[in-house]
This record gives C-alpha cells, structure tokens and sequence, in this order.
C-alpha cells in the first residue's frame, strides 16, 4: 500500500507541475529535487539491510536438548518386543506390517477362501492426546486406574480368492469395540487397499454404501456375527489401541533420532 501511495502522490506532484505557469518552474525543479533523494536513500536501505546470523550458535544446546529428551524416551521404553504383541503374533491369526511410517496394517491368515486386511493411522492418537490431556486436567476425583481408550479409525477390506472385488468396512475402534460406519463394495480389490493418489480418485466417484446405522437391525446383526467369526473380535479392537501407543512411541524415538543427526551434521 505504500508504494502505490508514493506512485499516486508522485503522479498527482507531476500533474500539477505541467499545470503550473512557467514562472513556477524553478519552484517545481526543487521540489522534484527534494523527493528523488529520499527515493533513492529508502532504496539503498532496503538493499543494504541484510541480516547476519551466527552460524551454528544454537546448535550445541539445541543438540543437547534433543538428546535428553531422546534419553528420557529411551529409559522409558520397553527394550525389547512387548509382550501383547508377542502374544498376538503368537495366535497365529494376524500378521502385523507398515504401509508407511504412519499407516499400519494387520493382515489375518486367511479365513476359509478369502483374507482380511486391516488398515488403522497412528495419527488418530496424536490428535487425541491433546484433547485427553485438557480433559483429565478438568477432571477431579476420576478412576486413576482406568486405562485410557483412544478412538482409532479402522478400515477393514475383506476379499474372497473366489470371488472379485473386496468388501470394505470403515469403522471406528474405541472402547474394546468396531462401532461400523459404513460398508462398500469395491469390484477390484486392490481399490480398497492402495494408497495411490489414482485409487483414492477412484474410489471417489463410487458408491460407499449405505450407513451401517439406516440399515435393518436384523441385517446389523449378522453382519456383526459374519465378522466376528473372521477375527473381527473384542481381542483385536483392545490391541489397536495398544499397538498404535506402541509405535507412535517408536516413530517418535526415530523423529528425534532423526533431527538430531540433522543439527549434529
């Protein structure tokens, strides 16, 4: 705004001058003269004004904040395989992976002729951990011994070797249970597990199914029981939440380890 102010009063002194007589000429010559200077000297201090850092000045105490904090996190957790994971693996029912650092997934051994692939972000408790943290500071007097239950959002894609397309089911785990939001039916089955920007665009324009919610009791019912007897199961929504506690504190070890070879580097 102030360089278009400056240009519009510079127009308007311009006008004026070749409106003026002539005998005013010398009077118009010191007042343009009086104004380019101050031009030119904003110019050159715009130019001149470049600010200078200390290199490397903050990155001793900076790397050393990070390492306490690395240490704290490190004393705090468990060394080796904790043991609900080790007995969940060791059901043999489910095997457990990454897509990427923050989407895990949990692929059953198949169930009759098909497989079930479940899908959950660890992202959902970083979101909510905030909001926990408020609550219970407003709290008094609550149950110290009562463990926390995060809501996780889980998406199931169920799919059947002889059968195409996939089943898909997006729900929410929290309190030891899959509350189901919606079901869909995809016709290829890879649309229900791919993380592509192209899936995702895909299964945009079709139809995700009715809510779970509209449908006929009876219909909700059995559909509960279909997936209860694939694993669907109380066992399964108690250990997302503690799997997801679980490697959102070991993404965040590596974020730390991470930014601190960063700044040592």
């Amino acid at each position: 705004m102030s360089a278009m102010r400056a240009l519009r009063q510079l127009s308007s002194m311009s006008s004026r001058v070749v409106s003026r007589p002539a005998l005013q000429s010398g009077r118009t010559l010191s007042v343009r003269a009086a104004a380019l200077p101050r031009m030119a000297s904003a110019t050159r201090a715009f130019s001149i004004s470049t600010s200078r850092f200390s290199a490397g000045a903050s990155d001793v105490l900076f790397s050393q904040k990070l390492a306490e904090e690395l240490k704290y996190e490190k004393e705090g957790a468990e060394a080796e395989e904790p043991e609900f994971l080790k007995t969940f693996k060791g059901q043999g029912l489910w095997t457990v992976g990454s897509v990427v650092a923050m989407i895990d997934w949990v692929d059953s051994c198949n169930h009759g002729t098909g497989s079930i692939r479940l899908m959950f972000s660890i992202a959902d408790i970083q979101n909510m951990e905030e909001e926990s943290e408020f609550d219970q500071d407003s709290e008094e007097g609550g149950d110290e011994g009562h463990a926390q239950s995060y809501p996780i959002r889980v998406s199931f894609s169920v799919s059947k070797d002889n059968a195409k397309g996939s089943l898909n089911i997006d729900t929410m785990c929290q309190e030891g249970a899959f509350l189901v939001d919606n079901i869909s039916f995809y016709p290829d089955a890879k649309l229900g597990t791919e993380l592509t920007a192209e899936a995702d665009w895909k299964r945009r324009g079709l139809f995700i199914g009715p809510q779970f919610d509209t449908l006929d009791v009876a219909v909700q019912e059995e559909f509960e029981k279909w997936l209860n007897e694939r694993g669907v199961n109380e066992s399964l929504a108690t250990f997302v939440p503690e799997y997801s506690e679980y490697k959102e504190q070991k993404e965040y070890v590596r974020w730390l380890e991470n930014v601190k070879s960063f700044v040592d580097a």
